[in-house]
């Protein structure tokens, strides 16, 4: 285990060539071995391009006002109502990951997309036994006929001839070509890492408003200083790439949140030949544990570091010392992405909505990510 600002660097960005990331083995076969995961080499930095071509920002601003629609329907059905804020919020993230990956087409294959994945991800962390009623053997059957409906999408872009600007588009686009397994498997892939990371991060944030009523009414008041401004000049009152760059301090809560809550607070490596560092020598096949959240939270780097504080951000951290997407060529290459569907979200929830946590949260569970106890029961309530 490492956790040094000066170590993890060696591992993910220095000698990343001599440290392959390692996952469980079922893990693997769920998500598929072709994932984005679970490669080196030239297969991973072509599959990273393609990924990175959908999701800069120049790609992502098209995508705005579809995320606001999902953002303000999902708050909309929500109003009013008791609600388990991770489980939501999942849902939320898993709507924008379908329409990052298919685009507009998105709507024609929600529901049966939603079935499959639903039936897979329960089994994401169950023992690997691959016999009758186990949920190992149900989440394999689902990734089946997940992988069968995707090669139906596959097929049917194929007849049109049409170019798409979403992530479907950037693997059918690539003029080396991947075979429909490997598009299947990273398609699978992003969606793991794009709605559960991305639903606990908007659970926390939910959490820390809570908690810090300063804190939400700055992010309100800068909210609500977008809209007037839209009012002031007859604008739409929708949102647009341009405001969400006019969001500063709503940006340094969602930092403070990624640096407190340390959504992915280790990664695995593993030495595929024997390495030295400071003298210590690393054997190949040893397991290498980069500890993020041990960074995050050394009070050396950020003083006071259990405080949520989101002004610590007005300057920027030292190189290495904040990684909440990872660091080096496996770093997550969807956090603009990420970063937009939650100011997307944001903005809506503190300019119409108000909420009070329910019963005790002041525990932490892990389900793999780091979430509040019993995944943040709140009310949510539209503003008069």
């Amino acid at each position: 285990m490492i956790s040094s600002p000066e170590a993890a660097k060696f591992v993910l960005v220095t000698k990343s060539h001599l440290f392959k990331p390692t996952f469980p083995a079922s893990k693997e076969r769920m998500l598929g071995k072709q994932a984005i995961f679970f490669s080196q080499g030239q297969y991973h930095a072509k599959l990273r391009k393609l990924v990175l071509r959908a999701f800069v920002p120049e790609a992502i601003k098209s995508f705005v006002s579809n995320i606001e629609s999902i953002a303000k329907d999902s708050l909309q059905s929500l109003e009013g109502r008791l609600i388990t804020t991770f489980q939501e919020m999942k849902t939320y993230t898993f709507n924008v990951a379908l329409l990052s990956i298919f685009g507009e087409d998105e709507v024609k294959y929600r529901e049966d997309l939603k079935r499959c994945y639903y039936i897979l991800e329960k089994g994401y962390n169950s023992m690997p036994i691959n016999i009758p009623g186990t949920l190992f053997n149900k989440s394999m059957k689902a990734r089946k006929e997940l992988a069968q409906i995707l090669a139906k999408i596959i097929s049917t872009r194929r007849e049109t001839k049409q170019e798409y600007n979403d992530l479907l588009g950037s693997f059918m686009g690539d003029k080396e070509g991947l075979t429909d397994e490997q598009i299947a498997d990273n398609i699978i892939g992003v969606i793991f890492a794009a709605r559960d990371t991305t639903a606990s991060v908007l659970t926390w944030i939910i959490k820390y408003l809570g908690e810090n009523p300063s804190v939400l009414q700055a992010v309100t008041d800068e909210q609500e200083a977008i809209m007037k401004g839209k009012e002031k000049c007859g604008e739409e009152q929708t949102l647009s790439w341009a405001d969400t760059k006019k969001m500063p301090i709503t940006s340094r809560v969602i930092q403070e949140t990624l640096r407190v809550a340390s959504i992915l607070s280790f990664t695995f490596r593993e030495a595929v030949a024997d390495v030295e560092y400071e003298g210590y020598l690393i054997p190949k096949g040893w397991k290498v544990l980069p500890l993020f959240r041990n960074i995050h939270h050394s009070p050396e780097i950020f003083p006071d570091p259990e405080k949520f504080d989101p002004s610590r951000f007005e300057v920027v951290p030292k190189p290495n010392t904040f990684m909440p997407f990872g660091n080096g060529t496996h770093s997550c290459p969807g956090n603009e992405l990420a970063k937009l569907e939650i100011m997307v979200l944001l903005h809506h929830l503190t300019t119409k909505y108000r909420w009070s946590m329910v019963g005790t949260n002041s525990g932490i569970q892990y389900g793999p990510f780091a979430l509040p106890q019993n995944g943040l029961p709140i009310r949510l309530i539209r503003k008069s």
